[in-house]
């Protein structure tokens, strides 16, 4: 195709993008396609294939009261069958290998004494052929950075401190990094990065007062900071939220909860709806699943 026609095709086609006629591709499987004359005067078909070997597909959930009392081993167990589960129309009848780097996982479908929830899950996986080898983490060296996003220091506080824990995530939400000083103490000094702070305080200093509380300047609703009707730092807000390495492409309820511990502003609930609702990766995986 000579440029002046591929111009012409893009300016078409973005047309039809912008009329709402087509959308982009969300298939995992998409690729462009290419048709290159040869010599001969037949046709060539290219294929960029560059993604068949990249992941595929995410998923995730919070754990539910019952699991939070798992011991490590179940806990690790119950990963898989969760992905065995959502991804059943992939795997079933296929030959399949489950990567863990919990390695007892192994040798679970040998083990002769197990309890009742143990012997459930082993009946499920008779269900796959697939194979469970051990991984280690250290090793593991592309793993999915959404879930080994490193907090530091705050994993050896302990769950005692919960207070704290809370304290100091909402901090590093905030753009706040901690440093340990030479001398050995632990969290001796912050230092802040840029952050949206500064612009929220800059934004409510261009509005009015309401019956909130000022602390330090800046407008408060409770311990909460309040945001100003400005659609570009509230959305800015919601996407550092929603696509942090640590969030995991969180779902409405989780989302509303993260954001809503730190800030606040009028319909927040309708405005995190509506912004996952746009996310491309969301959407597709709840229609798959």
């Amino acid at each position: 195709m000579a440029p002046i026609e591929l111009r012409e095709l893009k300016v078409q086609l973005q047309d039809l993008l912008d009329k709402g006629f087509i959308k982009p591709s969300s298939s995992p499987w998409g690729a462009p396609v290419l048709f290159v004359k040869k010599k001969d005067g037949s046709l060539r078909l290219c294929i960029d294939y560059r993604q068949l070997n990249k992941v595929i597909s995410y998923a995730s959930r919070q754990l539910r009261k019952h699991e939070v009392n798992y011991p490590t081993h179940d806990l690790e167990m119950a990963v898989v069958i969760f992905a065995l589960k959502i991804w059943r129309h992939y795997l079933y009848g296929e030959k399949s290998e489950i990567y863990t780097d919990h390695k007892s996982l192994q040798y679970i479908q040998q083990q002769k004494e197990l309890n009742l929830r143990q012997r459930r899950w082993i009946e499920l996986l008779k269900d796959y052929d697939c194979q469970i080898l051990y991984h280690p983490s250290k090793a593991n060296v592309m793993v999915d950075a959404l879930s080994r996003k490193s907090m530091g220091s705050l994993y050896h506080i302990p769950m005692q401190k919960k207070e704290l824990v809370k304290d100091l995530t909402g901090l590093f939400n905030m753009g706040l990094h901690l440093e340990v000083s030479d001398s050995q103490v632990l969290l001796a000094q912050f230092q802040m990065k840029p952050n949206l702070i500064d612009e929220i305080k800059t934004a409510q200093d261009n509005g009015k007062v309401t019956e909130f509380n000022i602390v330090d300047g800046v407008l408060k609703c409770g311990d909460r900071l309040c945001v100003p009707d400005i659609n570009e730092l509230r959305q800015r807000i919601m996407h550092e939220a929603h696509y942090a390495p640590y969030s995991v492409h969180p779902g409405t309820t989780k989302m509303y909860h993260d954001v809503k511990d730190i800030y606040w502003w009028s319909g927040m609930k309708k405005d995190v709806a509506q912004f996952v609702s746009t996310c491309l990766t969301c959407q597709q995986v709840k229609f798959e699943h």
